[in-house]
This record gives C-alpha cells, structure tokens and sequence, in this order.
C-alpha cells in the first residue's frame, strides 16, 4: 500500500544528508548521539520505529509530526516499523496533571484498528523499505507477569525511573502516580528489546517530552544485548504567542475527518500567524527549503496575501485529506462570500463550512425573505429585514433577493432542507427547514 502521494513528497536534495534536512527543518530536539546517528544514517538502510498508542480513537496534529518524520526517514531509504500500541494503550504513558482514565480491552482493541489505518496513509508499505505494522500486544500478551518481573523488570533501577522529568513531577504532585503508570517506561522499553532483536531496529523516534521513555529502551537493548542503539527527540511545536499548537477552539485538531472536518482542518492552518508560518511549512509540508524560503520573503514583503498561510493549508489539508477534499474546502469557502456555486458542493461540505455560523430552524410555509433574516437574526426587527431586501442587501444562497416580498421557493432549499442567508457581503447565516 502507498501512501497518499496527494501533495510532492521527497526529501530536499539540497541538502547533504538526510540528518541535515531534519536539523534545518527543526526536527532535532535531542538525540543519543549526533554525530554517530548522523552518520548511520547516511549509510545503508536503517530500521527505526515510532510507536502510536491508542489513548483516543484518532491521531492528533502532535502525531503528524512524528508520522511525517518517519516519512523523510523512509524517503531517504530507512525502514519504518509503525507500532501501535495495543498493550501499551491499555496502560497510557503519564500525563503531567492526572491519571488517566483506562478504557476497555475491546474499546483499545477497536482504536488500534483506527489508528493503524491513519498510519498506513503516510508509509509505504511496498518496496525494498516497505513500511511494517506491529502491535506491542503480540508480545506482552503471551507473557507472565513473573517474566516480564525477571526478564525485562531486573534491568530497571527504581532511583533511574523516579528521576525521569514526567515521573518526578506526578511523584511531587497531590495526584501521585500508580504502579501501572510507572510501569510504563519498562514497556516501552522492552518494545525496542523486541524490535532490536526481531528486525535490527536501531532508532526511535519520538517526541522530546517522552524523552525518558525513549532512552528507556537504549539503555535495555545496552544492557541486556551489549549493543548500541539510538533514539531521536522531535521538538514540541508550540506557538509564538505562547499558546499551545495544534488546538482549535480549545479542543485537539484529529487526523479522522469526522472529528475534525477538511474544511475545519484548513482553516486552522489557514489562521497560521506570520510568525509561525515558515516553521510550520518546514515541519508539516515536503516544501523544498527554496519553496520554503521564497514564501518566507512573501511573509516579509506582502504578508496580506497570506500566500504562505495558504500553501500550508493546502499541502496539509491534502495530505491527510487528499487533494479532492482540500479543493471542495476552498471552493466552499470561496461560495460562502459569493465566490462560488454555494449549490454545487455536498452536504457534508456545506456542513462543515458553515458549522461555526448561527442556525435558525424555520417551517416549510415560513420562507418568506424578512420572516428569514429575522428568524436568522441577520435582521433585528421586520422592517428592517424588509429595508435590507429592498437595497438590495438580501441574499440567498448567493443569489439577490431585491424584493422584500419575496418567498423562497421549495426547490432553492439546499440538499432539501438548507439556506444559505447573507446580509451585506460578510454577514451569514444558516437556515435549516423543517420537512414539510
């Protein structure tokens, strides 16, 4: 199975190695050894795994990053494993505030499902470095707990784990932590022991807060196999303001499109600040850096353009989307304002385009032009609803109304039951009809 191959993706020959792109995109947080990965790295192929647990039943923007690095790693000739954690998810790794809320076996068992069909978009799974799922749970199920203690659990020193930043700050909390979410980091760790010795895999890659659980693994595989492996850190992303990236109104921006629709995930990369723009274009797009850097002299010279804001949407949209979703987002947003055939796009579309807009429930005998801007609350009173129609100012689904005695015809209604009002060139509102 290929990966989408919506939007270009190859990695910069710009650049000398493959180590050298992720440092200049700003990938490089921390790692075990740079000049020595830097090094394998840009020998022969390399295994190397990220692991993906399934806390929730969608990947979330943090995980694009990661889910994009193993890509530049595969394009450069690397072998991705793509873990999805089916035992580790049981669990879930410590969060700073509080313990988490443990699902179900069949609830964890049905999210891995999802969460392996979101990876399978990004990797190739075909080739002489085709990509390979594997699932943690093939490996702890079968065994007892008595050898998970002496096999994996003696190589762990308890001064070593309460010393790792995450442990250390729940440890000092009110809420503590518990024996299972301590545990986690063993998991973890007995996961590269496994991958070492089934495939060779000798690196992680991982975001930098799980730094602790990383290196985990690196010190096992040293201990128990003699070997040196490695691990790679990925910077949080945050925002220039300070606020936290990858939230929209306060709730997580998922990968699944009915969790957070096409046009939803656009516009949250289309509202990308000047300031953080080009770093958001290095890390989320396959952009060359001469793209890269001819959109950052745009930002500079003509940032009302928002040229680079819109490349962005584009490229990410169509990644996780696809390029026909990403164009039907644009086109309703160019209908919404009248720029564009508002009849022309589906229901869904049209739903996620307008979801952030006030709604009004009307009957089938109420389509009357005032009676709609003043139930949509356009208009405050019905004179003034029956001045704007007769200026003009009264539009339905983009189309003018300069009657003020106008009725909307049964046939207008989009997808059977939807208007769409404007008043004035900005101001909108949805209009749903009851089945007559």
């Amino acid at each position: 199975m290929n990966p989408r191959g919506l939007v270009a993706q190859q990695n910069d020959p710009s650049f000398a190695n493959i180590w050298q792109e992720l440092k200049w995109r700003g990938l490089v947080q921390v790692s075990t050894d740079e000049a020595e990965l830097e090094k394998l790295l840009a020998g022969g192929p390399v295994t190397y795994y990220c692991g993906f647990d399934p806390t929730a039943p969608s990947l979330h923007l943090g995980n694009l990053v990661q889910l994009l690095t193993m890509r530049r790693l595969q394009l450069a000739g690397h072998r991705p494993l793509a873990l999805v954690g089916g035992s580790t998810g049981l669990v879930g790794d410590p969060r700073p505030t509080a313990e988490r809320t443990m699902n179900t076996k069949e609830t964890v068992s049905e999210w891995v499902g999802y969460l392996q069909g979101q990876v399978q978009r990004f990797l190739s799974f075909e080739g002489e470095n085709a990509a390979r799922m594997v699932n943690n749970l093939d490996w702890t199920a079968p065994m007892s707990a008595i050898d998970f203690l002496r096999d994996v659990g003696k190589h762990f020193r308890v001064g070593t784990m309460i010393k790792k930043e995450i442990v250390s700050s729940r440890l000092n909390s009110d809420e503590g932590i518990s024996y299972a979410e301590f545990s986690y980091q063993v998991l973890q760790g007995m996961d590269y022991l496994e991958l070492f010795r089934k495939y060779n895999c000798v690196l992680e890659t991982g975001g930098s807060d799980q730094w602790g659980n990383l290196t985990s693994g690196t010190e096992l595989v040293r201990k128990v196999e003699g070997k040196t492996v490695h691990a790679l850190g990925t910077p949080l992303v945050t925002n220039s303001d300070g606020t936290k990236f990858g939230k929209s109104e306060g709730n997580a921006v998922w990968l699944d499109g009915e969790m957070t629709s096409p046009y939803a995930m656009y516009q949250f990369w289309l509202n990308t600040t000047d300031a953080d723009v080009v770093d958001r274009l290095k890390v989320f797009t396959f952009m060359s850096r001469q793209r890269i850097e001819e959109l950052e002299r745009a930002v500079a010279e003509a940032p009302h353009k928002r040229e680079a804001q819109r490349a962005l949407a584009f490229d990410v949209t169509s990644l996780i989307h696809g390029v026909e979703a990403t164009e039907k987002v644009i086109a309703a947003s160019a209908a919404l304002f009248g720029q564009g055939e508002v009849k022309d796009l589906d229901e869904a579309t049209l739903k996620a385009a307008t979801a952030e807009l006030p709604v009004a429930a009307v009957p089938a005998d109420g389509l009357g032009i005032v009676d709609l801007l003043v139930a949509s609350g356009l208009s405050k009173t019905k004179s003034e609803a029956r001045r704007t129609a007769s200026e003009g100012g009264a539009y339905v689904n983009n189309t003018k109304v300069a009657d003020a005695d106008a009725v909307v015809e049964q046939s207008e209604l989009l997808h059977g039951k939807y208007l769409l009002l404007r008043r004035g060139k900005r101001n909108l509102a949805m209009v749903e009809v009851s089945a007559v």
